[in-house]
C-alpha cells in the first residue's frame, strides 16, 4: 500500500522515487492566524515545510500551490512553482508579491515577525504541529483536506497510512521475534564537518525505532563521535545521509574512506551501511520517513538471519 501511494502523489518526483505514502482537526488559536481568504476564491497555497509540501501533492492538491520553501521537492512538471527561503526564516515581502492566501507550514514556520504581516496583510496562516506520532500525523492530513477542499483524498490518504503503519507492526512483531531488536547508529554527514550521530528526539531516532530498530546513540539530538566510539558500539545497521550540495557517487566507499574502522563493525563487516534519503529526515513523521522506515524494517528482518 506505501509503495502505491508514493508512486501516485509523486511518481514523478526524481528525489521522491522511495515510497510515498503520502487532522479530526487542530484548530488552536495558537496555531492558526485568520486572515479573511473567501472560500469561493481560487486557492493559492504556500507550503513552508517539506512534509507539509508532500502531504499537499498526495492529496492531489499541487495545481493550487503558487511557491514552497527551500526544503520542499517537487515533482516534475511542477518546476515552475516558486522556490522561497528556509521555512524558520521566511520573507513576508517574498511571499506577498505572490498573493497567497493561504500559507501553510508547521509549527517550525517562521519567524513570527513574518507571520504576523502576513496575518495583517488578511492572508490565512496555518501552522500544523509537527508530527511525531501516527496520530499526530493522521490529524493533520483532517485539517489539510478541510482547508484545501480535499476531504474525500483526505480520507483515503488516513486509511492508506493506517494501513502502512500495521503493515509496519507485523514487521516489528517479526523482528522482535529474531531476537534483539537490531542496533542501529544514524551518521549526519556534512562538507567540512565532522559526521554527527543521531540520538533521540532526532528525525532518523522516529525512523529507527518506528522501523523496529534500537538507536544505540545513547543521547539526545546530534553529536561527534569519534571512529573508536562507533567501533565500541558495534552497531548492526549505519545509516548515513549526506546534507552536502555536491552530488557524492558512492557515498558508502566514501564514509569508509574517511572512517576505515566502520568497516570493522558488523555493520561494516555484513554490508549493512544505507543511504536515507534526505527528504525522509525533513518535516517530522510523514510521506518519505513512513516510507524508509518500511523499507528499513524489512532490512532488518534480513540482518536479522545472519
Amino acid at each position: 500500500m506505501l509503495n502505491k501511494m508514493v508512486k501516485q502523489s509523486v511518481a514523478s518526483a526524481a528525489l521522491l522515487s522511495m515510497v510515498t505514502l503520502s487532522f479530526p482537526s487542530l484548530a488552536h488559536d495558537d496555531h492558526s492566524h485568520d486572515g479573511a481568504a473567501s472560500q469561493t476564491e481560487s486557492a493559492r497555497v504556500v507550503s513552508a515545510g517539506a512534509g507539509v509540501t508532500e502531504l499537499i501533492f498526495a492529496l492531489d492538491a499541487g495545481n493550487e500551490l503558487v511557491a514552497v520553501d527551500s526544503t520542499s521537492q517537487l515533482p516534475q512538471g511542477a518546476e515552475d512553482i516558486a522556490k522561497l527561503g528556509y521555512h524558520r526564516m521566511l520573507s513576508a515581502e517574498g511571499i506577498l508579491v505572490l498573493s497567497p492566501n493561504l500559507v501553510l507550514g508547521t509549527d517550525a514556520m517562521g519567524p513570527k515577525t513574518t507571520l504576523d504581516v502576513l496575518t495583517g496583510a488578511k492572508v490565512k496562516v496555518v501552522q500544523l504541529q509537527d508530527a511525531k506520532t501516527q496520530q499526530q500525523l493522521l490529524d493533520n492530513i483532517a485539517q489539510m483536506g478541510e482547508l484545501l477542499d480535499r476531504q474525500s483524498q483526505a480520507q483515503a490518504l488516513q486509511a492508506d497510512i493506517q494501513q502502512s503503519f500495521k503493515d509496519l507492526e507485523q514487521k516489528q512483531q517479526q523482528i522482535a521475534k529474531l531476537g534483539d531488536a537490531p542496533k542501529v547508529l544514524f551518521l549526519l554527514l556534512q562538507a567540512d564537518r565532522p559526521a554527527r550521530v543521531g540520538g533521540d528526539n532526532t528525525a532518523a531516532d522516529i525512523i529507527i525505532k518506528l522501523a523496529g530498530g534500537n538507536n544505540i546513540a545513547g543521547f539526545s539530538g546530534y553529536k561527534s563521535v569519534s571512529q573508536e566510539g562507533i567501533l565500541s558500539l558495534q552497531p548492526d545497521v549505519i545509516l548515513i545521509s549526506n546534507r552536502s550540495d555536491k552530488a557524492i557517487e558512492n557515498p558508502i566507499d566514501d564514509l569508509l574512506k574517511q572512517m576505515p574502522l566502520l568497516a570493522h563493525t558488523p555493520a561494516g563487516k555484513n554490508k549493512q551501511i544505507q543511504s536515507l534519503e534526505p527528504q525522509a529526515l525533513l518535516g517530522g513523521l510523514g510521506i518519505s520517513s513512513i516510507a524508509a522506515a518500511d523499507k528499513l524494517a524489512t532490512d532488518f528482518i534480513s540482518v536479522k538471519q545472519y
